[in-house]
């Protein structure tokens, strides 16, 4: 490896500090990944749209601005990939779809502006499903690429494990963050609903929707996080409250060691065999710190509650799809659509009101435990490209609006990344992090590589 791909290897926090030391420049550390994106794009296919000349110029404007005295931002020189329903005024958003092909905003989304705000690196496109639902793109896994990195946010969590950005933003719905994390072998974290802004972002499902980061430690994710975490009055699910601080949360030590609640929940027989095993391991090392809790019966309900909600809106965002182009959208997407047409309006509301009862019993068990530890993933990345992998892990906790983190703790039968998932309590988010880095520390791993 050359002395420039060794600073492709370094976390984001060190990338930073290096920087405002002086001792390196925002154009090494830009063209230290575009090397290692020219070395492993043709085999990985995580980018739509990528530009070199423009990555420099950035670089170049960054090391002015430092060498002028003037005072930085906390991700200053630090290239970040954006998945590509994300709006950025200088780079095309295509969704994932040809009848966006082309397709130039006319401003940056909230997000994409807190990234220039705090001096990062906007490298490129990352690429994602179509629409962000469920039919694969191009991009491969890393680890092995004859199988999928997952879905929808597949080039975020591909150029991060690639080692071709320290940091990418993804977006979930149902999975697309934590599912392709896992498969990965990265850190993955989906805050609580109304942590960060969505708008500029794809409309797939109001209720659903969240903005998540791709790291490769707790840390780095809870850096970005920290960035982005920022009121944006325009986005109904937000609220003026203070900042989470997610950064100083995942850097704090706990007071007591963490005690965890083991939550196979009601699709524990999906996970594969190797999964369930691993995850007996998992248990037996941690001891008396985690105990076994079983969800209540109408938790049963929240993977058809979460059906409900998605299939409706989706039907209503993308039915213009559908108007303009309906065959040039996949069989798959254009069935979802179709079904959604076919829900009924009460159920519709029903499914939004049991997000409020699942979280009750939820609170319940928060208030004794600090996270729940449950499968990211049924296992490991599926062979082949004609999927993006089951979801069936990150369901519920996307329906309720907690806030879910996966940590590569695991390996499966093949020796491919499996995620360990931790949730925590709805705006519990600080939190959550500190114990997910205890227990990268309890395991001996501080920034996977």
């Amino acid at each position: 490896m050359t002395a420039n791909l060794e600073l492709t290897r370094l976390a984001a926090g060190d990338l930073r500090h290096r920087i405002n030391r002086g001792e390196i420049r925002a154009v090494e550390v830009a063209e230290a990944h575009l090397e290692a994106i020219h070395a492993r794009e043709g085999e990985v296919r995580a980018w739509t749209f990528l530009d070199p000349d423009h990555v420099m110029l950035q670089a170049r404007m960054l090391d002015s601005l430092r060498s002028s005295g003037r005072p930085t931002g906390p991700l200053h020189g630090i290239p970040v990939g954006v998945k590509d329903i994300i709006d950025t005024r200088d780079m095309p958003t295509c969704n994932g779809t040809p009848l966006d092909a082309g397709r130039r905003p006319q401003e940056d989304a909230f997000i994409v502006s807190r990234l220039r705000e705090a001096g990062a690196i906007v490298m490129g496109k990352t690429a994602t499903t179509e629409l962000a639902v469920m039919n694969p793109c191009d991009t491969r896994n890393p680890h092995d690429p004859g199988r999928t990195p997952g879905g929808s946010s597949s080039g975020s969590a591909a150029a991060v494990a690639a080692s071709m950005v320290p940091l990418a933003i993804g977006t979930q719905t149902n999975g697309s963050v934590i599912r392709p994390a896992s498969f990965c072998g990265v850190v993955g974290y989906k805050p609580s609903r109304g942590t960060i802004s969505r708008r500029g972002v794809l409309v797939q499902s109001p209720a659903l929707d969240s903005v998540g980061v791709f790291a490769r430690s707790v840390d780095d994710a809870a850096l970005l996080g920290d960035v982005l975490a920022v009121y944006d009055e325009r986005d109904p699910a937000m609220r003026p409250t203070a900042r989470p601080q997610l950064a100083e949360g995942a850097a704090a030590p706990p007071p007591l060691a963490p005690v965890l609640a083991f939550v196979p929940s009601p699709v524990w027989d999906r996970a594969e065999p190797a999964t369930r095993e691993a995850f007996g391991e998992l248990r037996d090392e941690l001891g008396d710190g985690i105990d076994q809790v079983d969800l209540p019966e109408p938790f049963d309900r929240a993977h058809g509650l979460h059906r409900t909600i998605m299939l409706t809106d989706i039907a209503r965002n993308f039915s213009r799809y559908a108007e303009r182009g309906r065959d040039q959208l996949s069989p798959l997407l254009q069935g979802m659509i179709d079904e959604g047409r076919t829900l009924l309006a009460v159920d519709y509301s029903l499914a939004l009101d049991w997000t409020e009862v699942l979280n009750s019993a939820l609170d319940r068990i928060f208030d004794r435990y600090d996270a729940i530890v449950t499968p990211a993933t049924t296992g490991e990345a599926p062979v082949g490209l004609t999927t993006t992998g089951d979801p069936v892990f990150c369901t519920i906790w996307t329906y309720c609006g907690v806030p879910a983190i996966t940590l590569p703790l695991l390996q499966g039968e093949n020796g491919l990344p499996v995620g360990v998932q931790l949730v925590g309590r709805r705006g519990g988010d600080a939190r959550l992090l500190r114990t997910a880095s205890w227990l990268m520390r309890r395991f001996g791993i501080v920034t996977p590589q």
